[in-house]
């Protein structure tokens, strides 16, 4: 998370970096998110996530001119604000609310998602917070560090988890070092979290650790993550003609699936090929839906992220009863296909492993 500093009459952003690593999702395990810092150069990290910045509120209400070299880094760098996260943090007098609101709606104008920071210790307004609706609310790290030793603490913490799941906010734990602390926020709901405990190890990878349970040993196995069992997945633009559904499963009578991706390689929709081969076999089915949008045929893609486990995957599988053996497609931290997953192999992999 980088910071902004200062009044910004210059041209030149000043720095320092805040949190401590990237932002994992605690349900997946996949880090979504990474924080970000802009270099002398006027420059943002090349990397394919999306960022996290921390903005104080002191620079949003200085007006356009203090953010313009803001929207200059994201645009030297090639990023779009949709992919950034600006986190505000620091007060904001009650003389100042009604330009901050101003300011907040021409960031979210220009694309940015908003989230409010140190959220239980700093003096933003709760109804502020509440009627900006932000995407986030990260709770501030010194609060964080206390949660499972100070009841008082603890509940300073519910409050603002109460508040973000009544106004639709995701809620992020910030500066989190030790598991007990992560115990005690994941019993909140919190599914967003970053720091030490959660921090990329010498080979680079982030692992969260599992939820106490009081299962047997026997119970609490989960399988491989579903990125070791992917396939190569057939995959058409969205706009693609039902006709040429038809071509790629008549190609290969291997594939059960088409899925359908946008110009991100995001899944938009999923074609099995049972029911796709059904629709076009039926009387005067290739004259109805052959030259139409296959999209109409689709249903919508069932995904996993690529760290999820072939348990947990098995689960979402079996949510819809009438697509239980439909493939599932794996996505990356941007939610891009990566492949698909079929069913029938999380099963025996899961049965073949288990004691």
């Amino acid at each position: 998370m980088c910071l902004l500093r200062g009044p910004c009459r210059s041209h030149h952003l000043y720095v320092s970096s805040l949190l401590t690593g990237p932002v994992v999702d605690l349900g997946t395990g996949a880090v979504i998110a990474a924080p970000a810092a802009v270099d002398a150069a006027g420059y943002l990290p090349d990397v394919p996530l999306p960022l996290v910045l921390d903005l104080p509120i002191q620079v949003v209400m200085e007006g356009a001119g203090a953010l313009a070299p803001l929207h200059e880094a994201l645009r030297r760098s090639g990023r779009h604000p949709r992919e950034t996260m600006l986190v505000l943090s620091g007060p904001c007098a009650p003389e100042g609310r009604p330009v901050l609101r101003v300011a907040l709606e021409g960031l979210r104008n220009y694309g940015y998602l908003l989230g409010f920071g140190g959220a239980g210790t700093e003096g933003v307004p709760l109804d502020l917070i509440a009627e900006a609706a932000p995407y986030a609310l990260a709770l501030a790290p010194e609060l964080v560090v206390r949660v499972h030793r100070d009841h008082r603490a603890a509940a300073v913490g519910q409050a603002m988890v109460a508040l973000a799941r009544g106004i639709g906010a995701h809620v992020l734990a910030q500066g989190v070092e030790e598991e007990a602390q992560l115990a005690v926020v994941r019993g909140w709901g919190v599914r967003l979290a970053e720091g030490p405990l959660l921090g990329p190890g010498p080979d680079g990878r982030v692992r969260v650790p599992l939820p106490v349970t009081d299962e047997l040993p026997g119970m609490v196995e989960l399988g491989p993550r579903v990125q070791e069992l992917l396939l190569p997945a057939v995959t058409l633009p969205a706009e693609a003609k039902a006709e040429e559904v038809a071509a790629a499963f008549g190609h290969e009578p291997s594939i059960t699936s088409v899925i359908l991706v946008d110009e991100y390689q995001r899944p938009q929709g999923s074609l099995d090929r049972g029911r796709f081969l059904l629709s076009i076999a039926a009387r005067y089915g290739h004259a109805l839906h052959g030259s139409k949008p296959a999209r109409r045929l689709a249903d919508p893609p069932r995904t996993v992220p690529k760290t999820t486990s072939a348990v947990a995957a098995i689960q979402a599988a079996g949510r819809d009863s009438a697509r239980v053996y439909d493939d599932l497609v794996v996505t990356d931290e941007l939610n891009r296909c990566m492949g698909i997953v079929r069913v029938s192999d999380l099963i025996r992999e899961v049965t073949t492993t288990r004691p």
